[in-house]
């Protein structure tokens, strides 16, 4: 049966516009007017009203298990004014749902950052407060923090005679006890005493991310899920996407970048026969994810020069491989033909990535078609941006972070080198493939707000914008979420844009964003998302 989706204007993304849209068997059949679409008896015809229609969008990096879960979770994202507001929305959860005695508390979300009273993380003693009898554990919105009041610590076995993690670490008072604040890779030692999730939850979790993601105008993500929960093996959570793509429920299509943070999973995973590109059009296996460093909000991205704003005197951040380690597993992986993405947003930890690239291609020089990258390239150098150039490195971006970062970058490392960072304009120009996203759950997978910032460079609220020579238009900031989002996962062929043969992946919105006020793309109604001409999601009474 043909669908002919007409009398609206279609971006088809490749520079033309369109009136009417045919449908066929999943794909894309006809573009053009409504004359040029051919139809027959059957044809169904779906008037658009003057609507805007554009490709599917494609969320290039975020965590959609993780995510899944946070909406299960205690919110802290509305409690964040301070960190009283942040304890009492705690304490009201406990009053409010009443767990049984011993339950584990889980919030995420808060940012310590906007604290009105404190500008501090919270520690034990701030969620002994909360609770003595459960274990409280409360992750920040970057994910790279969480804090732990005394009980969880308990539970998780943490003294002062625990040794401090690889790649992070958990802070403690003078006397060498744990105050209960723990960093990159030492969050894992409390996050893995909570109990975990069986195959069903993991399910549920990815359903609701999903469904959520639909309603944003997302059908595809590019996600970092394989480690979402210490202790549970990444084979469970392949198994958890085959059976939901088993079951017909599978609503987004899934390019899964593999986080495998030690050599000896990574080898164990090409032994299993796995290699970027395997799968299904629902779900795929994408790049190995290898973290380089952590966050800019919680001082752990690693910088080349010391922090402007250092709690510390020295105080560069944390890079969670030394160089050698980072060559090794880029190296390997290349060599076995898997694409990478590394999560580096300091430019110390940029340039280890960029060296240990540099090596890989030495070592593999037959190897063609790289599509390496860096994920969130955050704090650039004039070098950095050059080398993106010469390596052709993907730069996995996150516009909306503007939203937060315009009010900490230049003081966390001083007016002079943020006028570098940011630079998505510029890696454009430049030649490089640039694709957008949202690290959800550290931002909402919101496009619209993504688009916004991209296109502004300001705030949501309008009150702070950070070098505005950096905007992308409105057309470039939509090819940042659906074309070149495709070149990342090799699927330019197939999505990406809305071209004859290509995905029926399409959203419908309300009004051309192109055309309306800049400082009001965000709040652009998604009326319908179609995920291969199938509607997986309709707004109510649109």
């Amino acid at each position: 049966m043909r669908e002919i989706y007409y009398n609206g204007v279609i971006d088809t993304g490749t520079g033309l516009d369109a009136e009417a849209m045919a449908v066929e068997d999943g794909r894309i059949a006809a573009v053009g007017s409504l004359r040029d679409v051919n139809h027959s008896e059957d044809t169904v015809f779906h008037d658009l009203e003057g609507q805007f229609v554009v490709p599917g969008f494609n969320d290039s990096h975020m965590h959609l298990l993780n995510y899944g879960h946070t909406l299960k979770l205690v919110d802290l994202t509305q409690a964040t004014t301070s960190l009283e507001a942040m304890c009492l929305a705690l304490s009201g959860y406990l009053l409010e749902e009443k767990p049984s005695p011993g339950t584990w508390i889980v919030g995420r979300g808060w940012n310590h950052d906007y604290f009105q009273d404190e500008k501090r993380f919270p520690d034990c003693s701030d969620l002994d407060r909360v609770s003595t009898e459960h274990p409280v554990l409360v992750i920040r919105a970057c994910g790279h923090i969480a804090c732990a009041n005394t009980k969880a610590m308990e539970a998780a076995g943490i003294t002062r005679l625990t040794p401090q993690p690889e790649g992070g670490c958990f802070d403690t008072d003078e006397a060498g006890n744990p105050i209960g604040i723990f960093r990159e890779f030492g969050v894992d030692l409390i996050l893995g005493a909570v109990t975990k999730p069986g195959k069903r939850e993991l399910k549920e979790y990815l359903r609701l991310a999903m469904k959520d993601l639909n309603s944003r105008g997302v059908t595809s993500c590019q996600t970092d899920d394989l480690a979402a929960f210490p202790g549970i093996p990444y084979e469970t959570v392949l198994e958890a996407y085959r059976e939901l793509e088993r079951e017909g429920a599978m609503t987004v299509r899934v390019y899964e970048q593999c986080l495998l943070p030690t050599e000896q999973l990574l080898e164990e995973f090409l032994s299993c026969g796995y290699r970027t590109g395997q799968g299904s059009g629902y779900f795929k296996i994408g790049p190995l994810k290898l973290l380089a460093d952590g966050s800019l909000g919680a001082r752990t991205a690693f910088l080349g020069q010391p922090y402007e704003d250092a709690e510390r005197p020295g105080e560069r951040g944390i890079a969670i491989y030394s160089q050698e380690e980072l060559e090794k597993m880029i190296v390997l992986a290349d060599g076995a033909g898997m694409e990478i993405a590394v999560h580096a947003i300091g430019d110390g930890a940029m340039e280890m990535t960029v060296r240990a690239y540099e090596r890989a291609m030495e070592e593999n020089p037959d190897r063609r078609d790289r599509r390496h990258g860096i994920v969130h390239c955050q704090i650039t150098t004039a070098r950095l941006l050059e080398e993106f150039r010469r390596l052709k490195l993907h730069a996995y971006i996150q516009s909306i972070f503007l939203d937060y970062d315009n009010h900490i970058v230049e003081a966390r490392i001083g007016a002079e080198r943020a006028g570098e960072t940011y630079q998505f304009k510029t890696l454009l120009s430049m030649g490089v493939s640039v694709s957008n996203g949202s690290d959800c759950p550290v931002e909402r997978p919101d496009v619209m707000a993504g688009i916004q910032c991209a296109v502004t460079r300001s705030t949501l609220d309008g009150t702070k914008t950070f070098l505005k020579e950096q905007a992308l238009t409105v057309e470039e900031a939509i090819t940042t979420y659906t074309a070149m989002g495709a070149e990342a996962s090799f699927e330019e062929d197939e999505k990406g844009t809305l071209s004859v043969g290509k995905l029926a992946d399409f959203a419908v919105l309300e009004q051309d964003i192109r055309t309306c006020a800049p400082d009001r793309i965000k709040d652009t109604a998604i009326l319908a998302v179609y995920v291969g001409g199938v509607c997986v999601y309709k707004k109510e009474n649109s």
